[in-house]
């Protein structure tokens, strides 16, 4: 499904969405996000390993997209090696890419997928041929469940509605129209009218650069904010919508660090707060949020602002790309099979179960 293309359920792919992950004839490029919001500029894919640097500094994202890009990598990784070292190649690499963002579970289910091609095909051509035709499946899949999550939240999102999100969760997170702000561009799409507000969300500023990036190009009205302005906006908002990088079986979500004060704050408002995610993000075997992987990433994203230092020399920072959310907090999870409500352990137990290995 391509911009401007129509779903099954008849939900329109506006112009102004963008594509982020492009594979064609075996050539995979991606958007680099980094470069956002002043220049999109596309970066080449050329192996295995360059996807995998790839997600490592953000410059694709959003569990969706992570794990469409790698699976297209993978299928990029197949084309470029010889016969005899397709299947040892092609392991370790899946084990790289798997390593690379080690919270979303959208990657290591996306490559776990591709890489049963490798038992099951007869020989290195159809090898090669049945890890393209699955990574294309995967892609399909995302579209059509984004869609589907957007269809499925419009019900959230009254006339007038003030919303407010944190991080990235549009089309530059996920194939189709992404997740929880994709949402809110089907609401504005289908002539509801709404405001966003935006959490800048520090350190790397997927709010206050892509998201407003989305919402400018769809002309829904926004205003951005600090993180920590959160507490003094929430009253005026209606709803809290998130995205998700993993939701244990009891409801546990955990996503970029922030949803969690966003959480909290809203159920001290009395705010709905909802968090959008198709069923490939669920891990039903993870039973709690306790042991949950977070990613520590480099102190360097808080000491310094872009590329200006703005902490003295030896500051010791902690930089947790996420947090995890308690399932106490969330109002319910848009899915693509409709919205999901407590008590989680059993509604969420009827998803449809992503096979994992």
């Amino acid at each position: 499904m391509r911009a401007g293309g129509v779903s099954g359920g008849g939900t329109a792919i506006p112009p102004f969405v963008y594509q982020a992950v492009k594979f064609r004839a075996g050539r995979l490029s991606l958007i680099d996000q980094t470069r956002l919001p002043g220049r999109v500029k596309w970066l080449r894919i050329r192996s295995a390993a360059d996807g995998v640097q790839a997600i490592k500094r953000l410059a694709v994202r959003g569990a969706p997209n992570i794990g469409v890009a790698a699976a297209f990598s993978l299928a990029v990784e197949a084309r470029r090696l010889d016969d005899r070292e397709l299947v040892a190649r092609m392991t370790d690499a899946a084990g790289k890419l798997i390593s690379a963002r080690p919270t979303a579970v959208n990657l290591a289910w996306a490559v776990r997928r591709v890489l049963r091609h490798i038992a099951t095909g007869r020989n290195p051509a159809q090898v090669r041929r049945l890890v393209e035709e699955e990574a294309v499946r995967i892609e399909r899949e995302e579209v059509e469940r984004s869609l589907a999550i957007a269809r499925a939240g419009l019900e959230l999102v009254r006339d007038d509605s003030v919303v407010m999100t944190i991080c990235n969760t549009g089309s530059l997170a996920g194939p189709g129209f992404g997740t929880a702000l994709g949402i809110v561009l089907n609401a504005s799409e289908q002539c509801r009218r709404l405001r966003v507000i935006a959490c800048e969300t520090r350190p790397l500023l997927q709010g206050a650069r892509l998201t407003m990036l989305e919402l400018k190009r769809a002309g829904v009205p926004a205003r951005l904010i600090v993180d920590s302005a959160a507490a003094t906006v929430m009253p005026t908002c209606d709803l809290v919508l998130a995205g998700a990088d993993r939701v244990a079986a009891n409801g546990d979500t955990a996503n970029k660090v922030g949803t969690l004060m966003l959480a909290v704050l809203a159920r001290e408002f009395g705010k709905p707060f909802y968090v959008a995610a198709p069923s490939s993000t669920f891990d039903h075997k993870m039973k709690t949020g306790k042991k949950m992987p977070v990613e520590e990433r480099d102190p360097g994203e808080v000491t310094s602002f872009g590329s200006c230092r703005v902490a003295p020399e030896g500051a010791i920072a902690i930089n947790p790309a996420f947090d995890v959310t308690p399932a106490r907090f969330v109002t319910g999870f848009v899915t693509e099979k409709g919205i999901v409500r407590p008590p989680f352990r059993r509604s969420i137990a009827r998803l449809p179960r992503e096979r994992r290995a």
